[in-house]
Formats: structure tokens, C-alpha cells, sequence
């Protein structure tokens, strides 16, 4: 069952092209984190993540802290504070609430954030959807594993007051992730897609490298 439900993701994923023309260009996402246990149920973390893009776009730089509570049902709860250098000269601030869930073979997490960015002149709302799915590829527990997912960004409220709203980006990504005792490797393809009125699609494909450690 969950092949293929992970086969019918990876379909979905490969469909997940723009309407419109577009303008792609190649990036790099490197994305380490630490987190902590502190109790039975709740773990702190500290997130960081490095977007290396070709000129003339920007690269992008985040440190993202949380507090994580898993409750009864296994559902994992968290609410974090998130400092962003958009280039040299834009900075954003992000406060950001979230739950992740599991429905049937599928894994969900639906995210909410406020978004203060430094050269606009309002609050931005905006609600990520994300959906995915992940296969063991051997019988022992520390195995590597296959894994699929694809996140809706849904903008409410822009931060600037004739920004666009509704969907305005798509996320996918695929790749293998591992645990090597209190280390947790990803490595794989994402695609980050901001969806665009009136104007081609901007496309980013990027291999990416993430690494977490547990303490």
C-alpha cells in the first residue's frame, strides 16, 4: 500500500509543472539543524538553511528556532521564531505555528506564519500545506528510505498591499533520508516554484543536503 501510494505521489510531483512559461535557473539548499529533548514529549531545535542562487537573484539565509510538544495521538505540535537575509539588503522576520499529522499512509504538516519583511510595509499571512509520503528501502530499522512530498504556499494577506494572494508557491521535493544513530540525513532534488499573475512562473531546481543532529 504505501508503495503505491508513494508512486501515485511521485506522479503527482511530476506533474507539477507551470502553466505559463517559465523562468528556472539552478540553485543549492543546504539545510543542518540540532534539536533536543527536553521532556517526554516536548524537544527544542534550532534550524538553519543556506539557498546558494545564480546572479541576479539573491541567496538566502535563515535561522529558525522551535519548540516542538508531540500530544497523545502522536501529533506533533510547534510554534518557532524565524530571522531571514534576503540578499544584502532585505531582511525578514517570521513568527510560525504548526502541526504535523498522519493520515492514513501520508504524512501532513500545516504551518502558519507572520511574516515582517523589512522593505514592506505590511503584516504578511500566509498557510503551507505540505503532504508526503516515505518507503524503508532495507528490513533494519536504521535502513535508508525513500521519500516524497509537495508543499501549497497560500498567501491571505501580502506583505505588500498590491502583492499578489491565493497560491503563490509549490515545493517538491524527492529524495532518500537515512539515520545514522543520533544523525539524520537527506539528500535529494527540490523544486521550489513561485507562482506568478500575469507573468512566467520563476522556477528554482536544487539539490539539497540536509543533516540534523540529536542530542
Amino acid at each position: 500500500m504505501k508503495r503505491l501510494t508513494l508512486a501515485a505521489l511521485f506522479a503527482a510531483l511530476a506533474l507539477a509543472t507551470p502553466v505559463l512559461a517559465s523562468d528556472e535557473d539552478m540553485e543549492f539548499w543546504f539545510n543542518p539543524s540540532v534539536s533536543k529533548a527536553a521532556g517526554d514529549r516536548t524537544s527544542i531545535e534550532l534550524e538553519t538553511a543556506q539557498r546558494l542562487r545564480n546572479d541576479p537573484r539573491n541567496d538566502t539565509y535563515f535561522v529558525r528556532g522551535w519548540i516542538k510538544r508531540d500530544d497523545a495521538r502522536d501529533n506533533s505540535w510547534g510554534v518557532g521564531i524565524e530571522q531571514r537575509w534576503n540578499g544584502p539588503d532585505q531582511r525578514e522576520v517570521r513568527l510560525l505555528q504548526q502541526v504535523g499529522y498522519e493520515l492514513g499512509p501520508f504524512d501532513l504538516r500545516t504551518r502558519a506564519e507572520q511574516r515582517f519583511v523589512s522593505t514592506d510595509p505590511q503584516t504578511g499571512w500566509r498557510v503551507r500545506q505540505r503532504v508526503g509520503a516515505s518507503i524503508p528501502l532495507g528490513d533494519s530499522d536504521n535502513s535508508w528510505s525513500l521519500t516524497a512530498d509537495a508543499e501549497l504556499f497560500v498567501t491571505l494577506r501580502s506583505t505588500d498591499p498590491d502583492g499578489q494572494t491565493g497560491v503563490t508557491g509549490l515545493r517538491t521535493f524527492v529524495g532518500f533520508e537515512r539515520e545514522f544513530g543520533r544523525y539524520e540525513v537527506s539528500l535529494g532534488y527540490l523544486r521550489h516554484q513561485d507562482v506568478r499573475d500575469n507573468a512566467p512562473d520563476r522556477v528554482g531546481h536544487a539539490p539539497f543536503i540536509g543533516v540534523g543532529v540529536n542530542f
